[in-house]
């Protein structure tokens, strides 16, 4: 018997008000206490997320974050504080200390790193479910290819500006996952690759850190995210929304696009294909330090045409000096007190000057060029 399994109703006494909802019970809260959930990310839609799922009472969270806490987190952020900025302490351990402080029961795993094809799949090896707090489409992808290859679900989600979207992925497999062997039928989803089938040219997407983000929306997004963990951890598959969730509170706007037969009508290169691109590193970016120079050069493969080095130009100029012709970019802008300067092609490949880390390098490319 797992040690939760053995938990009395005094242990169980603090999730008393989620216990009473007829679907969770004390079953399903016991199914919750023996889960994992892994955190891609713990910036804005990962730190509500896993907040909200250790209050829950999901058993192991994994938390996996490359970044360290600054000052503009904390207007969206929710488990980080002043302190944390003081101290630069990495995301993914602020968490895990916040974490402890509000349930105890748990087991937090904080891990510091760029998640990427040659760790993901150490990192998610007992996860029984991804929860997406991203910032870059390719992660995602990278996410996405090792939820279908391992049938595991992954909660997408997505919020800059005032507007966010989310999407909960039961990946389609060989029938023997729970949700294609349901007495309701095979529940499986569309994935993310079938939704978005390449990722958005580098540069043609805005991002927090150049049009900003509501913080609200971050906590609408997140929460929907969670909701739609709880219902797959605790076995109501019936019960997920099928629909991909688009909405903008500040402009009134909440939609449920049907995408109920993208699967079926598209030849996915994922889950159809079973090519798993990503996680197997033939598709997204590569990362080289240029000796002698205190810089990181990225270069991504690119898919729908080269970079519009106008439009990022025209985002960038507001954070700092920007200077654009036909044949590159180049941006400087301060960063957590530091110094930097981005040099981008059309072709995608860019030049990260002031780090000879590759993680920062990509970190900075993803905040403020985008993906």
């Amino acid at each position: 018997m797992s040690d939760n399994a053995a938990m009395t109703g005094r242990d169980l006494a603090r999730y008393q008000r989620q216990v009473l909802l007829a679907d969770i019970g004390e079953a399903g809260q016991r199914r919750l206490l023996d889960s994992t959930a892994m955190l891609l990310g713990c910036g804005a839609l990962g730190s509500v997320a896993a907040d909200m799922l250790a209050r829950a009472g999901v058993g192991h969270l994994v938390i996996v974050d490359r970044d360290f806490v600054e000052l503009s987190n904390l207007q969206r952020q929710v488990l980080f504080d002043e302190q944390d900025v003081a101290d630069a302490i990495p995301k993914a351990i602020a968490a895990k200390r916040k974490l402890a402080r509000i349930n105890s029961q748990l087991t937090v795993t904080a891990i510091v790193d760029d998640i990427n094809h040659t760790n993901i799949e150490r990192f998610a090896k007992d996860a029984d479910i991804l929860v997406d707090g991203l910032d870059n489409f390719e992660t995602r992808y990278l996410g996405n290819d090792f939820a279908v290859k391992n049938a595991v679900p992954y909660v997408y989600g997505a919020a800059v500006g005032t507007s966010g979207m989310a999407f909960p992925v039961m990946p389609h497999g060989d029938g023997r996952a729970a949700w294609e062997r349901s007495e309701n039928g095979n529940l499986a989803t569309p994935c993310l690759r079938c939704l978005f089938e390449e990722m958005p040219p580098q540069g043609s997407s805005p991002t927090c850190d150049t049009i900003g983000v509501l913080g609200s929306v971050v906590g609408i997004v997140a929460n929907f995210q969670v909701a739609e963990c709880l219902k797959i951890l605790t076995g109501h598959f019936n019960r997920v929304n099928r629909t991909l969730q688009e909405l903008d509170p500040w402009s009134n706007l909440f939609l449920q696009h049907n995408v109920s037969n993208a699967y079926e009508k598209g030849n996915c290169p994922c889950c159809k294909q079973r090519r798993f691109d990503y996680l197997d590193g033939n598709a997204g970016s590569s990362a080289a330090q240029l000796c002698g120079r205190n810089a990181v050069q990225l270069r991504q493969r690119q898919h729908g045409g080269g970079v519009e080095l106008e439009a990022v130009a025209a985002r960038l100029r507001s954070l700092g000096a920007v200077s654009v012709n036909e044949f590159m970019l180049q941006a400087q802008f301060s960063d957590s007190d530091r110094e930097y300067e981005i040099t981008l092609f059309p072709d995608g490949r860019a030049i990260v000057k002031g780090t000879d880390e590759p993680a920062i390098a990509r970190s900075l490319f993803s905040r403020y060029v985008g993906a």
